[in-house]
């Protein structure tokens, strides 16, 4: 190889690293957003499952044997 030749891989390397971070930051964004949107199910829930029963959700109870 010469010095062209490694000059050429190179470049592409640095595209190939610089499109899997990006594809990295999207994912990471993407999945911040799915937690929050089950953060908030799963309060809803939650709120929903007090309110018609009363009581306090099963989430947040303890076992019997505790």
């Amino acid at each position: 190889m010469d010095k062209t030749d490694l000059e050429i891989q190179i470049a592409h390397l640095t595209r190939l690293v610089e499109d899997l971070s990006d594809v990295v930051a999207r994912q990471d964004k993407d999945l911040t957003i799915a937690l929050r949107r089950i953060e908030m199910l799963m309060q809803r829930e939650a709120t929903r499952e007090a309110e018609s029963s009363g009581t306090v959700p099963l989430g947040d109870e303890r076992p019997p044997h505790w």
